[in-house]
């Protein structure tokens, strides 16, 4: 049984949503989140990295950071920028892009159901990561960032959910960053309150699709206050954390591709095409159609590649695209065997095309570029039910759920 509940939600003004809005802290550099935010005071950068309120000398991770966050959100909330509902709330959050549409539902989940294996993720996460988040949110006392988490979808409530956002007026409706388009309801309808509840006591398992870093570490922060608070309710603020579900149904995944930063050996095409079977080499930017495909691009020219079907395995992780790749190419020809930190390979969201490939090894600063054909939502639900961790890198989803829209406060201030 998964619990989802109902939250006090902290939001922005409705005129002032499509200004304090900003794209997650953890797709943004602190230059560049200076850049976003330096003529916009509402930015909520200002709150969720916060050291771009000092000089560029200061670590970010220094203590005065996180201080400084808890004291922005408090000047957001004295300001009026950021008002705090009175009573629990569910809310639907919609990101369209590109004619695509997809309608989540905004709540607050359970760190039970996530130490007990009910809320299921796909990656391993990186400890000083989780130390900036654990800072982050322990000075803060909230959730400043809401969590990406998938669901195999149960018809009735998605048409009941969209059926309900059709029929209402959002609170919020602005494009931002990549022309996307972001809509927001509050849902008034006890009934149907009544009804997401109930369907989600019989929902098996919720997935975490994007924000792994985040759940580990305000799970960490509501395990901290469980233990400071022995004597707290079962249903205090601080045993939940803020999250955005979508049916899985609703859901695509883009492609994370691979640019490699070594020479290549003199017998480079002829170790790929002893596992490949390689097409001509074109001009044209060769993307992936189908499963085990890759586009490769070196010297000025693209290749496809085909996994030759000896070459892949039959196990859930084994099969998929990057771990094929990392097999017959990246360990065995370059020697990478850890990409979470070896510096020669880097990653490029599919959001920023091909075109962004080409120009990272036309620039020199890259020898090669892989083009990846995306996992698709039933592998990573395959691969969390199966209890394995899919490679670093494997997903990239857009678009991104956007910070500022909804802060759940944890309430031990």
């Amino acid at each position: 049984m998964v619990k989802v509940r109902p939250f006090k939600a902290i939001r922005p003004k409705q005129d002032l949503a499509h200004q304090v809005a900003s794209l997650p802290y953890d797709v943004l550099n602190s230059d560049e989140a200076r850049e976003l935010s330096k003529e916009n005071p509402y930015s909520f950068l200002h709150i969720d990295k916060a050291e771009i309120d000092f000089d560029k000398t200061l670590s970010p991770y220094a203590a005065e950071v996180y201080q400084k966050a808890n004291e922005n959100l408090e000047t957001f909330l004295k300001n009026g920028w950021l008002e705090k509902e009175e009573l629990d709330s569910y809310y639907l959050y919609e990101l369209t892009v590109g004619g695509k549409s997809q309608l989540g539902l905004a709540a607050v989940t359970s760190i039970q159901d996530y130490t007990e294996g009910i809320i299921m993720k796909h990656e391993f996460t990186r400890e000083e990561k989780e130390l900036d988040r654990i800072r982050h949110i322990d000075a803060c006392d909230a959730n400043t960032s809401p969590i990406f988490l998938t669901y195999r979808g149960k018809q009735k409530l998605t048409d009941a959910l969209h059926r309900y956002a059709n029929q209402n007026e959002p609170l919020y409706d602005f494009v931002s960053f990549y022309e996307v388009r972001h809509r927001v309801w509050q849902i008034q309808d006890q009934n149907l309150a009544e009804q997401i509840g109930e369907t989600f006591e019989a929902v098996p398992a919720l997935y975490i699709a994007d924000g792994h870093h985040r759940t580990e570490s305000a799970v960490k922060v509501g395990l901290k206050r469980q233990e400071a608070h022995p004597d707290a309710p079962h249903d205090a603020e601080f045993n939940f954390f803020l999250s955005v579900l979508f049916p899985a149904e609703e859901l695509s995944i883009l492609d994370y591709n691979r640019v490699i930063r070594a020479p290549l050996p003199d017998d480079f095409l002829v170790q790929v095409e002893a596992a490949f079977d390689v097409t001509p080499a074109q001009q044209e930017a060769f993307k992936p159609q189908e499963k085990h495909q890759f586009g490769m691009y070196l010297d000025g020219v693209w290749y496809g590649l085909k996994a030759k079907p000896e070459t892949i395995p039959s196990d859930v992780i084994g099969g998929l695209d990057v771990s094929i790749l990392q097999e017959l190419v990246l360990g065995p020809v370059f020697g990478i065997k850890d990409v979470r930190r070896d510096e020669r390979i880097d990653f490029v969201g599919g959001i920023r095309g091909l075109d962004e490939l080409k120009k990272l090894v036309d620039s020199g600063k890259f020898h090669v570029a892989f083009a990846m054909f995306p996992p698709q939502m039933e592998d990573l639900l395959n691969v969390a039910d199966a209890f394995q961790i899919m490679p670093p890198k494997s997903t990239w989803f857009e678009p991104k759920l956007l910070s500022g829209l909804f802060v759940h406060q944890l309430e031990t201030k």
